[in-house]
């Protein structure tokens, strides 16, 4: 069976573009597109309180607008060297339908459409992208609105000092799918390591103990060492060029960001973390932040 990628539009998320960067993404991996437009308006009209045959008529309406839409869509992207198939999901919520539809196709990965939320907004936990994150069983691309370079360039954001072997499997699938990625697109890999100061991880590191104080400046080198020791070795597992290799001190959520508008970078492939007997990926502060402000897509890998 040909590998397919899945393609989420949205009518308020630049769907055309979405679903360009899913086209190029499909044939860059060989792979047929299943393009699907998410919107769950019809469902709320048929369903809410308004029963009345004007509610019907707006959403027969709203349903013809749909199919239109789609349409132009598909007619936007069409390429004889790609098979595309497309339907239209209303169910709610809107999230459930899209794992829903990623577990029927079982696609290589899934692409959609994102744009910035506001800290009240992301402490809902309500939009499908967070909620993608942690329910989706497949990787996640995330498209912003912007055009691409001739050569990308692919960023693969590691910690390659891992207590667990989850998260070893996963920085390694990073760095699988980042390569994969510039391999075939011929872009330009780099891979990025943020570790936090001795300073940054506790304020005692300040303290003074008589009757000595803390060696911080003997311990901040060491730390780097060490983080730099595990990174070479992550390269070198990979075959990745020393000059692909970025140990930046500082927290990631300021850094990754900032690394990726001096790099103009194209795409950020970062992990998602399952939770033990949950199944679900976990989103810290740090990510959220990471995710709003990279400016870049992102590719978010999810845990074996």
């Amino acid at each position: 069976m040909r590998n397919k990628i899945l393609a989420i539009v949205e009518m308020e998320r630049f769907p055309l573009e979405v679903a360009k960067r899913a086209a190029w993404i499909a044939k860059l991996f060989d792979a047929d597109l299943e393009l699907v437009l998410s919107d769950p308006t019809v469902s709320f009209l048929r369903s809410s309180f308004m029963i009345s045959a004007d509610s019907k008529q707006i959403a027969d309406t709203v349903r013809q607008a749909q199919e239109e839409e789609l349409e132009r869509i598909v007619a936007a992207i069409a390429d004889t060297d790609l098979k595309i198939s497309a339907s239209i999901i209303q169910e709610r919520p809107a999230c459930d339908a899209m794992v829903a539809k990623a577990l029927d196709c079982e696609p290589l990965l899934v692409v959609k459409g994102t744009v910035y939320h506001s800290p009240a907004e992301r402490a809902t936990f309500t939009f499908n992208d967070w909620q993608l994150i942690r329910k989706l069983d497949y990787p996640l691309w995330l498209v912003k609105p912007r055009p691409w370079s001739k050569r990308p360039v692919i960023i693969a954001a590691v910690d390659p000092i891992h207590p667990s072997e989850e998260k070893g499997q996963l920085t390694q699938t990073i760095v699988d799918i980042a390569k994969s990625l510039a391999q075939k697109c011929d872009g330009k890999l780099l891979l990025l390591h943020t570790y936090e100061r001795l300073e940054e991880v506790s304020s005692f590191a300040k303290l003074e103990f008589k009757p000595m104080k803390v060696p911080v400046k003997e311990l901040e080198k060491k730390m780097r060492n060490e983080h730099r020791r595990f990174l070479d070795s992550l390269a070198a597992k990979n075959d990745i060029d020393a000059k692909a290799i970025h140990l930046l001190p500082g927290r990631t959520r300021h850094i990754l960001p900032a690394f990726a508008r001096t790099q103009e970078a194209d795409v950020v492939v970062m992990g998602a973390v399952a939770r033990n007997g949950l199944h679900r990926r976990i989103i810290g502060s740090t990510a959220e932040h990471v995710l709003d402000h990279v400016p870049c897509d992102i590719l978010v890998a999810r845990s074996s």
